[in-house]
């Protein structure tokens, strides 16, 4: 019997609740779920590539704790090309969260392309509510603009709000020195 293997792609610069929400819900089609941290070459990180694998693996150790059933999951990071990833470790999909119809039409264009040009399907699962327009570009613009950390605690995870915390004491990161630019504050 085939074993079904799907990978769940972003950034995750930070993962969210609305992310791990998409992962867990993903957990009951598949046998196997990868999320594939990869690179968005539009955006400056926050976090690097290794922070980013360390949250999420913890995170992900968290969930598969609470929950043993359903879908194994592993967290590795990515360079290149999704589709080209997704043949390398085997996947029949690529798992992509929809918050919203904006979503949803940007989504639709990205998964028509890479069915034609690697013949992978697309599996989209809507995120719970509570998190329709959650977006990590947000919390990173309320961490940088001075907001509290402590009030995304609906939207990220405490380890995420922590390293938040950490990033924003730092001069040396795009979050640290937003945080000290005069003009914000």
């Amino acid at each position: 019997m085939a074993r079904h293997l799907a990978i769940y792609t972003g950034s995750f610069d930070p993962i969210t609740l609305g992310h791990l929400d998409v992962l867990a819900r993903s957990r009951g089609l598949f046998d196997e779920v990868v999320v594939a941290i990869g690179r968005n070459p539009n955006k400056e990180a926050l976090f690097s590539f290794d922070e980013r694998l360390a949250l999420a693996r913890a995170l992900v150790s968290e969930m598969l704790a609470s929950n043993p059933v359903g879908a194994q999951i592993r967290v590795e990071h990515y360079t290149g090309l999704t589709v080209d990833y997704a043949k390398s470790v085997g996947a029949c999909a690529i798992v992509r969260g929809i918050r919203n119809i904006t979503d949803l039409a940007n989504e639709c264009q990205l998964a028509i392309t890479n069915r034609q040009v690697a013949a992978i399907e697309t599996v989209f699962i809507v995120t719970g509510e509570n998190f329709a327009y959650t977006s990590s570009s947000l919390i990173k613009q309320i961490a940088a603009l001075g907001g509290s950390l402590d009030s995304l605690s609906s939207l990220v995870p405490p380890l995420v709000i922590e390293a938040l915390r950490i990033k924003r004491g730092d001069r040396s990161n795009p979050l640290g020195r937003l945080v000290r630019d005069e003009l914000v504050e």
